[in-house]
């Protein structure tokens, strides 16, 4: 019998991971390939990608870099099949690129509730459907059995209720019940599972990190007392992606500091009547 830690191993495994050049994609991409993988790295930045893939390389694996726009869904399902010409299979996939800005709900409009949901759902659906067909050619043989795993990166705001992130959460809410819905149609030969994180200080909150009072909020209402690391969420990756989480699908982990709440209050306040703003009412719906 060997060693558990011979089961967070992935050697010779390949993986896709999107929005790679920084923050917790590029964390994970060299989780993965510190544990044995090839990658292919994706992201807007080229510039990005490449001290990541400087940092792949060092540790004795493969690393191709893809700079993309990956809002564009035709762009991130074209990872999978880069992959597999590039390493001649395809086992793991982290669905990392997301993010939505915060807004007041009176400014959140349609297109920006859908824009946030093409961004955060459309494009892990777009690379994982892209991905299944070529995970299944590569499923190996009995006696070299190959795990193929999807990872989500959704959100604790997922999960909890905070003023200003309606169309962030809801996305990522989505991106949730997307991974319990796509683990029970692709089992059993490949399994999703997924990640609500909480507050990590990557350049998403670069912007707390130069502001002394809104850091302490975030640290004094997070249980753990810190914000995390992308190195904190990459490890929980890495858990989901090897056989140490063979016995997981349609799961999502709570890598959060265990918050029970937002952490950060936007200072959004309540809404009030505007004098002389009354709406006009909605036209009626045209008879049949």
């Amino acid at each position: 019998m060997g060693s558990i830690l011979d089961r967070f191993t992935l050697t010779d495994h390949v993986a896709v991971v999107t929005g790679a050049g920084r923050g917790i994609g590029a964390a994970s991409a060299i989780a993965l390939a510190e544990a044995g993988a090839d990658v292919v790295i994706a992201a807007r930045t080229e510039s990005q990608l490449r001290v990541v893939a400087e940092r792949i390389e060092a540790v004795g694996r493969r690393a191709v870099v893809v700079p993309a726009n990956l809002a564009h869904t035709a762009e991130v399902a074209a990872l999978a099949q880069t992959a597999y010409d590039a390493f001649g299979r395809l086992d793991v996939v982290v669905n990392n690129v997301g993010g939505t800005i915060p807004n007041a709900f009176t400014d959140t409009d349609v297109s920006y509730l859908e824009e946030a949901f093409h961004f955060n759902v459309s494009t892990a659906h777009a690379l994982t459907r892209a991905a299944v067909p070529l995970m299944l050619a590569s499923l190996g043989t009995e006696a070299e059995p190959r795990q193929k795993s999807v990872v989500s990166i959704s959100s604790a705001l997922g999960r909890l209720g905070g003023r200003g992130y309606l169309a962030y959460g809801t996305a990522k809410a989505a991106l949730a019940h997307w991974t319990k819905l796509a683990a029970t149609d692709l089992n059993p030969r490949i399994r999703v599972n997924g990640i609500y994180v909480g507050s990590v200080l990557t350049s998403a909150l670069e912007f707390v990190a130069g502001v002394p009072e809104m850091k302490a909020q975030l640290e004094e209402q997070t249980p753990l007392g810190t914000i995390g690391e992308a190195e904190d969420v990459a490890a929980a990756v890495l858990y989901l992606a090897s056989p140490a989480g063979k016995y997981l699908t349609g799961k999502m982990l709570e890598v959060d500091g265990g918050i029970q709440q937002p952490n950060l209050d936007l200072n959004l306040p309540d809404l009030a009547p505007q004098p002389g703003t009354v709406p006009s009412p909605a036209p009626s719906p045209a008879a049949s």
